[in-house]
């Protein structure tokens, strides 16, 4: 549409175009006359339902109007949310975020919409409406007056989830902006949050974070869980449910802190960390929650004590670990653990990965999930897996299994932006290179001007003189 023209006006150019009256056109679109008649004379304010019949009707895609709609009849002085409400929810659909910023510049000198406009962002996010979530929790934070209020805190933590990626250099990012406000958030959610955000950065390696947030985790939790079990004990009532039983959260953090040494070598630390989350006799429940979830860390405990001692060079523990997790529906972590002491110890492992050959295809593909661990720690040990299944094979003198790895690790690494995997790989071409046929080189070649390509476009450099 020009400038001048009005959705009014092309209304009446299509009747007279194909020769109708306003009780045809009313027909057509699914009105009556007396609400086509009121909206065409401008006595009627159109709803963005009737809208998007009459947009049909033209023949035009939908949406066409919104912009134009939000001109005409949402530009008041005194905006009507029970027409702007709707038309949100329509722009989030067609997936029209230009007309959401659009609307929400109408709403952002009122803090009456503040309490709204956080519902409904509530409603996108559960949805799965991602970026329209986005823009109105960055709304709704923009316009808190109070720094230290708990809906900004929880805004910033909803703008943490959904703006978690497949890069992990923006990810830190992602997570040096939200630390600051998880104090912030209501003593129930900061538990989540924490969680969260350990997950994060232990997907980053960032292992002095992880260790002080597990702490932090934790000593809440243990805090949180003495205080229910007296006010069960006294009044019977439980507190506010969360989204795992409280003493998970005190084991979850010796899980971490396990993992925070184990990265750091110190394997005999690692299993008195693992010792103290596989004894759980101090859980008072018995319901069927707690009986899961203490069952995956005594899995988790077991699986974990094997894997400290093999990486302390304790061989002779290899077979009872493969017997341990046969018939295991995850064990891609296993695995890792398995072909990392290959390297580490020069162990033949070759059986064990044809043991396992099929749940090592199944990798391919990585699971999707809404939990950050899935979504960020799963994906960075993919790429260190097949990195290390190149070196494995590449040291064997198996070098078109090790190149094949090996490019694999690039693209995958390439693709969350993780640029201590991509050196190791380069390195380890370098170190190989002499064993590759021309057609490697070539294929080499490809893989590291793609690699060098995106992540030009995700973190260009920029001279200025």
């Amino acid at each position: 549409m020009n400038d001048t023209t009005t959705i009014r006006s092309e209304m009446e150019d299509y009747i007279k175009q194909h020769g109708l009256n306003i009780t045809q056109f009313g027909k057509l679109s699914g009105l009556n006359p007396g609400t086509m008649s009121a909206i065409l004379n401008g006595n009627r304010v159109m709803a963005v339902n009737q809208l998007d019949r009459i947009t049909a009707t033209l023949a035009l895609p939908e949406g066409y109007f919104y912009e134009q709609y939000i001109q005409e009849y949402l530009n008041e002085a005194s905006p009507n949310w029970r027409r702007i409400r709707p038309f949100m929810y329509r722009c989030a659909e067609l997936n029209k975020l230009g007309c959401i910023r659009q609307a929400l510049k109408l709403l952002m000198d009122n803090l009456l919409y503040s309490p709204l406009l956080f519902e409904m962002a509530e409603v996108f996010f559960q949805e799965g409406k991602k970026e329209a979530a986005i823009l109105l929790f960055e709304c709704v934070a923009a316009n808190e007056r109070s720094q230290y209020s708990e809906r900004l805190a929880f805004c910033q933590y909803r703008l943490f989830s959904l703006k978690l990626g497949g890069d992990q250099a923006l990810n830190l990012l992602v997570a040096h902006q939200f630390e600051p406000y998880v104090d912030r958030l209501d003593e129930t959610d900061q538990l989540d949050a924490l969680k969260d955000l350990v997950n994060t950065y232990r997907s980053l390696r960032q292992w002095d974070k992880v260790n002080e947030l597990a702490q932090q985790m934790g000593h809440k939790a243990q805090i949180q869980y003495n205080l229910e079990q007296r006010q069960t004990r006294k009044n019977g009532r439980e507190s506010k449910k969360m989204s795992r039983p409280l003493f998970v959260y005190i084991a979850y953090a010796n899980l971490l802190r396990a993992a925070v040494c184990d990265a750091r070598k110190d394997y005999k630390q690692a299993l008195q960390f693992t010792y103290a989350y596989a004894d759980l006799s101090w859980v008072e429940e018995t319901d069927p929650e707690t009986v899961h979830w203490k069952g995956l860390f005594q899995h988790w405990a077991q699986v974990n004590t094997y894997v400290n001692r093999l990486m302390m060079g304790d061989i002779s523990i290899l077979p009872k670990y493969v017997e341990y997790i046969e018939g295991k529906k995850e064990i891609f972590s296993e695995l890792l653990n398995i072909v990392e002491a290959a390297n580490l110890y020069n162990i033949d492992v070759d059986h064990i990965l044809g043991q396992f050959n099929d749940a090592i295809l199944s990798y391919e593909q990585q699971p999707t999930s809404t939990d950050i661990y899935t979504q960020q720690v799963i994906p960075e040990q993919a790429t260190r897996f097949w990195y290390e299944l190149a070196k494995y094979y590449l040291s064997k003198g198996r070098y078109s299994n090790g190149f094949g790895y090996l490019f694999r690790a690039m693209e995958k690494s390439s693709e969350i932006n993780n640029k201590t995997v991509i050196i190791n790989c380069v390195g380890l071409y370098e170190r190989f290179k002499k064993f590759a046929a021309d057609e490697i080189q070539h294929q080499y070649q490809f893989y590291i001007k793609k690699v060098w390509a995106e992540n030009e476009k995700k973190d260009p450099i920029v001279i200025n003189y």
